[in-house]
C-alpha cells in the first residue's frame, strides 16, 4: 500500500493495549488523533490520553495485515 492512509475508528480504553501492540509491531509510523490532539499510536500512554468517546483518526503509510485485520474490527462508520 503507498500513500498515507487514514482510517476512522472507535475503541475503548479496554481496546487500548491490543492496539498499541498490534501498531507496534508496524515497521512505519501510525499517529492516532481525535483531530485536535495527535500522538503515537505505539505509545500507550499517548493513546490512553485521547477521548474514547468520539472517533478516532488512525493515520500511517505502509502496511501490516494483522493491524489492517485490527482496524477492521474496530472500524467506524461514523
Amino acid at each position: 500500500m503507498t500513500g498515507l492512509v487514514t482510517k476512522t475508528i472507535m475503541m475503548s480504553p479496554a481496546d487500548v493495549e491490543t492496539f498499541v501492540k498490534a501498531a507496534s509491531k508496524c515497521d512505519f509510523d501510525i499517529d492516532i488523533s481525535n483531530h485536535s490532539y495527535v500522538v503515537d499510536a505505539k505509545s500507550i500512554v499517548g493513546v490512553f490520553g485521547l477521548d474514547f468517546a468520539k472517533p478516532l483518526y488512525v493515520k500511517y503509510d505502509g502496511y501490516n495485515s494483522e493491524f489492517e485485520a485490527l482496524l477492521r474490527s474496530l472500524a467506524c462508520a461514523c
